[in-house]
């Protein structure tokens, strides 16, 4: 039988519902609504540090590396491991595979929210809550939304453990909060407004809590408990996911900058969605006006308790180590939008102006990304470029800073498995010189690094922390290691490149 006429055959066999129905006329438009916002996405090699420690994680593995052993990060599994199996198929020279990864993420995000809103208040909701998620997917900074990182893999599992337990189905919500939180640990807050709809479930409708708690307790633990056995190093996994980022996790002094940080991506965010949040505010608004309690006390068409408990999760896993890097504010895009179509779908407000105010932000953030300054990126590459000048494919390189994206983009080996100095000086984006410095690295982080250098010096030194509180000056073991072996060959910008002495 011809090809054609077999795909004929096939196709007659599908319900006319389907063929013709809903989720076939609105998933092509989602799809190409989720490749045009996230087309400045290959516009280059690399957005963010997060992205060059993936990448050079991945290679890490590929040369035989040990995940939470000789290649460790304080993240979950689950993303190193896509990273590395793409470049084990298309090569490693390239993010592109990731990113149109990155855009099915958003696309099955999307959809997924279109089914929830659609079961709630209908067809034109459902649509809309896919339109208006993709057009505020971008509405960060594009150094935060453009990239294939842990919060834009994270989000389709958070919102079908949501779907899940809207449905009742709690192994599949447990097992999706599971796959959420091996993606990033904060996807875990998926969890409370689980908890929330299994016992509001059991109150209204008179059912036992116990199995359905059960079966969310062993959807969730089966996955931890497979990647646990997978992973060479358990207990690396362990303390590396959970017990040893306590001293990251917190405010330290620079408490000002962490407010207008938060301040300020919690504006631009605000900004993008005031299409469909000032409908949010302005039912808020009526409820205080007609003396109702809360958000959960009284909906005329429903209740949106449960998205109220969502959207309360996420600013807790947002405010989690008091950082509020902008790539955060993704995980509150989901809760928010449904929060916005609910408004608009049980008022008066017409879904026009509302979708033209997001079409038109989301318009701005494109142009943003398509133009944004890439200075930073000029002078990484440069570097890179010089590096690899320097150096073969032999040698190893030591990256002293908090851009490791220098490995991927030379091409070079790292000499120790702390990629960023913040393993070795407790130093993150954001904070001042207090808590920085060797006393307070991860536990036992120096004694393994004098290990590796004793091992085998790097060819080459990058000092790129400029006049960060964990400089060569201020941490005497760099101090003693620069001065003793290597000599400067090198500077681009603030950046010095260092060479072992002959």
């Amino acid at each position: 039988m011809p090809l054609t006429t077999r795909l004929a055959a096939l196709t007659a066999r599908v319900p006319e519902r389907v063929r013709t129905g809903y989720w076939t006329r609105l998933v092509p438009v989602l799809a190409l609504l989720a490749v045009v916002t996230h087309i400045p996405s290959f516009l280059r090699p690399v957005w963010s540090p997060d992205e060059g420690y993936l990448a050079t994680q991945a290679r890490m593995l590929a040369d035989g590396g040990v995940l939470y052993d000789t290649v460790v990060d304080r993240k979950p599994p689950l993303l190193p491991w896509l990273y590395e199996a793409c470049f084990a198929v298309f090569g490693s020279a390239s993010l592109w595979p990731l990113r149109t990864l990155a855009i099915v993420a958003h696309l099955v995000t999307a959809v997924l929210l279109a089914s929830l809103a659609r079961g709630r208040w209908g067809n034109r909701a459902g649509a809309a809550a896919g339109l208006l998620y993709l057009l505020l997917s971008i509405g960060l900074s594009p150094e935060d939304t453009q990239a294939a990182t842990f919060e834009v893999f994270m989000l389709p599992a958070m919102v079908a453990a949501f779907r899940y337990a809207e449905r009742r189905r709690w192994l599949a919500a447990g097992i999706a909060v599971a796959l959420c939180s091996l993606t990033k640990q904060t996807g875990g807050a998926v969890m409370l407004p689980v908890l929330w709809m299994l016992f509001q479930d059991a109150r209204h409708r008179g059912v036992r809590w116990q199995p359905a708690l059960f079966k969310i307790g062993f959807g969730f633990a089966l996955p931890i408990a497979l990647v646990a056995a997978i992973l060479t190093k358990p207990k690396g996994f362990l303390f590396w996911v959970v017990t040893g980022s306590g001293d990251y996790a917190t405010l330290g002094s620079n408490w000002l900058q962490m407010l207008g940080r938060a301040l300020g991506n919690s504006g631009i965010l605000l900004a993008a969605g005031l299409g469909f949040l000032a409908p949010v505010a302005y039912r808020l608004w009526l409820r205080r006006r007609r003396g109702l309690p809360s958000p959960a006390a009284a909906e005329e068409h429903g209740s949106t308790s449960d998205l109220w408990f969502w959207l309360l999760s996420s600013v807790v896993a947002v405010s989690v180590g008091f950082h509020f890097f902008g790539h955060y504010y993704l995980q509150l895009m989901p809760p928010l939008v449904m929060l916005g179509v609910g408004a608009v779908s049980t008022s008066a407000v017409r879904w026009r102006p509302v979708l033209v105010y997001s079409a038109a932000a989301a318009t701005f953030f494109w142009g943003l990304a398509v133009f944004w300054p890439g200075q930073r990126l000029t002078q990484t590459t440069e570097v890179a470029t010089a590096v690899a000048a320097q150096t073969t494919k032999k040698d190893t390189v030591l990256v002293w800073g908090m851009h490791p994206e220098l490995y991927w983009l030379a091409d070079r080996r790292p000499a120790s498995r702390y990629l960023t100095a913040g393993f070795l000086t407790n130093f993150s984006g954001g904070k001042d010189g207090q808590q920085v410095g060797e006393q307070y690295s991860v536990s036992e982080a120096w004694q393994t690094f004098d290990a590796e250098m004793h091992k085998n010096l790097p060819e080459v030194v990058v000092d790129d922390s400029g006049t960060a509180p964990y400089n060569p000056e201020l941490v005497p073991r760099i101090e003693t290691l620069l001065e003793s072996y290597y000599e400067v060959v090198g500077m681009t910008g603030d950046t010095v490149i260092y060479r072992l002495k002959r």
